[in-house]
């Protein structure tokens, strides 16, 4: 049960959102801009990054929402996602997003945990600057976003598979939230 009356039927971000349409609007876009952007990350990458992080802050919707897209977006199962989630050292990705998510993981438990040596090595590994400057903002924005949903205790359906099924819709969609 939510800690402040929200919209019924709303999972996630979006109920809190839907009642602050000022807020929704620049940050949706500030969400699509980093998720769905031109990129050398591909869409896939920034959602597993996203999806990691989620998962290190132990929140449910937006680590189940964004794996969904990931998998999507990675064609995949859920098993894979779950995979990396678990142990993305020993996981079927590039050595660069290995390096990437672990900078992410550190961004996680606060800026000051990423040291010079996990930049030098995703340097080493083939990652830009860009790629870094975004994998450390997505990490940091899905912080933030984790704690607004659990926060204020959103309601999340608790079937996996409903964000599965929706995760082609939501890819199509994007992050743009259109004022009701």
């Amino acid at each position: 049960m939510p800690y402040i009356t929200l919209p019924e039927g709303i999972p996630g971000i979006r109920g809190p959102l839907s009642i602050r349409p000022d807020i929704a609007k620049p940050l949706s876009e500030f969400t699509e801009t980093l998720m769905r952007g031109e990129n050398s990350l591909t869409r896939g990458e920034r959602e597993l990054i996203a999806t990691v992080v989620s998962s290190a802050n132990d929140c449910f919707f937006c680590e189940n929402a964004h794996g969904g897209v990931a998998q999507h977006y990675l064609q995949c199962d859920m098993a894979f996602i779950d995979g990396v989630k678990a142990d993305f050292t020993s996981a079927d990705i590039s050595d660069k997003l290995k390096s990437l998510l672990s900078i992410a993981l550190s961004v996680q438990k606060g800026g000051k945990h990423v040291t010079e040596d996990q930049i030098s090595k995703a340097k080493e590994l083939g990652a830009t600057d860009r790629e870094i400057h975004d994998t450390v903002l997505i990490a940091a924005a899905f912080c933030m976003f984790n704690r607004y949903v659990d926060g204020l205790d959103t309601w999340a359906p608790r079937d996996r598979s409903f964000y599965i099924d929706r995760a082609k819709h939501a890819a199509e969609l994007g992050y743009r939230i259109e004022p009701r």
